[in-house]
């Protein structure tokens, strides 16, 4: 299942900021993909323990976790944010050079980006996404999936995502461009609900 587009339109976030609040929306180079309804509880809890335990470690410190909604703009070059044609809203994102913050959300890329898999933004996640974190150089880029267990790691080299890194959600997974920081799985994983195949 794929999200569904809005239109053939070319779109900005100028346009972005005009559209009615209760609808989504991601631009992807311009064309804007309704975001999945509410994701579900388990979706939710995932997102919500690597927030809560990304803020823990960091501490009050200049390095910034934030869950999703937050708008973060991806601009190509030095273009006025009206102009951007990019802005997505990951489930958690680090931000560690504070000048990318300001009242409208991030501009510019996050250092880590984190997306918790479902079905219908899978493909989204993998393929769209992936390709626009490369090109903004957010350093790396996690993929959780709930059902299968695992997560995938990006890491950018020489301005390239190589083979990524996979892992069972189980001990510890180290947060390579913040150290010191891990994140635990063995709680999370035994509260989440059993996996129905």
């Amino acid at each position: 299942m794929a999200l569904a587009r809005r239109d053939s339109s070319h779109h900005t976030y100028g346009d972005y900021l005009g559209w009615p609040e209760d609808l989504r929306y991601e631009l992807v180079d311009g064309e804007a993909y309704l975001m999945a309804p509410a994701p579900d509880l388990e979706h939710q809890d995932i997102a919500g323990e690597l927030y809560y335990q990304l803020r823990q470690a960091l501490g009050d410190g200049p390095r910034r976790p934030f869950v999703t909604p937050v708008d973060v703009r991806l601009p190509k070059a030095d273009e006025a944010d009206e102009q951007i044609d990019t802005v997505v809203q990951p489930d958690v994102l680090v931000v560690c050079d504070v000048s990318r913050l300001d009242r409208r959300g991030v501009r510019g890329a996050p250092d880590v980006v984190v997306e918790v898999l479902s079905p219908s933004t899978a493909f989204h996640d993998h393929g769209r996404k992936r390709r626009i974190y490369e090109r903004a150089g957010v350093q790396e880029y996690w993929l959780v999936h709930p059902i299968d267990r695992m997560v995938t790691i990006y890491r950018l080299v020489n301005g390239e995502y190589g083979k990524p890194a996979v892992q069972e959600l189980k001990g510890e997974t180290a947060v390579g461009v913040l150290p010191g920081v891990v994140i635990a799985w063995d709680a999370l994983v035994a509260r989440l609900p059993p996996v129905e195949y």
